[in-house]
C-alpha cells in the first residue's frame, strides 16, 4: 500500500473527515488544516506528497495561499475549484498550481488525479537513477538531483509541473513534442475538453526564461503542441 502523505487545505471540516476516510482506505495518509494560514505553517514544518488546496476560504483564500507556498515550496499543488470558473483555473496555474479538479468530484475523480499526479512523481524519481543529473540545450541547464533550473547560469524558480515541461521538451529538444505527450508525461492524465493546463505552464516557463515572443526557447507548433529550440540543429 501507498504511504504518501497528503496535506488538504479546506475549511469545510466534514468533508476533510469524509476524504480522510476514504484516502485512508486507499493507502494515502490526509492531514488537513482549516485556513490558508494553518495550511502554510504546516507545509513549512512537515513533509508532503501532495497538497490539495480549496480555493474559496475565508481569511486568505486559496491563490493568497499558493502563492505563499510558492514563495518557499515546490510541492505539487491540486486546485479544488468551482465547476465553470476558468478564471479561478487559469489563475491558480499561472500561480504554481500542479493541476485542478472543478467542483462538484466525486472520491474517485479525486483518487484518480491524486493517483496521476503522484505516478508522475514516481516516475521522475526511477527516471534520474537513468539520467547522469543534468540536462542542458540553449543557455538553459536542468539539475534532477535538486530540481534547479539555469538560464545563462542564473537560477529561475519552477515549480514542479514547470520543471517537468522543460525536461520533456528538452529532452527532445528540435522536435515537436505534441501537448497529448505533454498532458500524459508531466501530469500524468489524458486531455480533457477546454483543458489549458500545459498551456498554463509553458506559458509560465516561456515568461521565467524571458526573451520575446519569436526569441523564446519554447516555441508553439500550431496544430502539434511546443518545441525547444535547439541551436545546433
Amino acid at each position: 500500500m501507498s504511504t504518501h502523505s497528503i496535506l488538504l487545505i479546506d475549511d469545510d471540516k466534514d468533508l476533510a473527515e469524509l476524504l480522510g476516510e476514504y484516502l485512508d482506505t486507499e493507502g494515502y495518509r490526509l492531514e488537513a488544516a482549516h485556513s490558508g494560514e494553518d495550511g502554510i505553517e504546516q507545509i513549512k514544518h512537515h513533509h508532503y506528497d501532495l497538497v490539495l488546496l480549496d480555493v474559496m476560504m475565508p481569511g486568505i483564500d486559496g491563490f493568497e495561499t499558493l502563492k505563499r507556498i510558492r514563495e518557499s515550496s515546490i510541492v505539487p499543488v491540486l486546485m479544488l475549484t468551482a465547476k465553470g470558473e476558468e478564471t479561478d483555473r487559469i489563475l491558480g496555474l499561472e500561480l504554481g498550481a500542479d493541476d485542478y479538479l472543478a467542483k462538484p468530484y466525486s472520491h474517485r475523480e479525486l483518487l484518480a488525479r491524486i493517483k496521476a499526479l503522484l505516478r508522475r512523481i514516481e516516475l521522475d524519481k526511477n527516471q534520474k537513477e537513468d539520467d547522469n543529473g543534468i540536462l542542458a540545450c540553449n543557455g538553459v541547464e536542468l539539475n534532477f538531483d535538486t530540481y534547479r533550473v539555469y538560464s545563462d547560469g542564473e537560477h529561475i524558480p519552477m515549480t514542479t509541473s514547470e520543471f517537468k515541461v522543460l525536461r520533456v521538451l528538452m529532452s527532445r529538444a528540435g522536435k515537436a513534442v505534441p501537448k497529448e505527450d505533454l498532458y500524459l508525461e508531466v501530469l500524468g492524465r489524458e486531455i480533457m475538453a477546454y483543458d489549458r493546463s500545459i498551456d498554463m505552464h509553458v506559458s509560465n516557463v516561456r515568461r521565467k526564461l524571458g526573451g520575446t515572443t519569436e526569441q523564446s526557447k519554447i516555441q508553439t507548433i500550431r496544430g502539434i503542441g511546443y518545441m525547444f529550440v535547439d541551436p545546433s540543429q
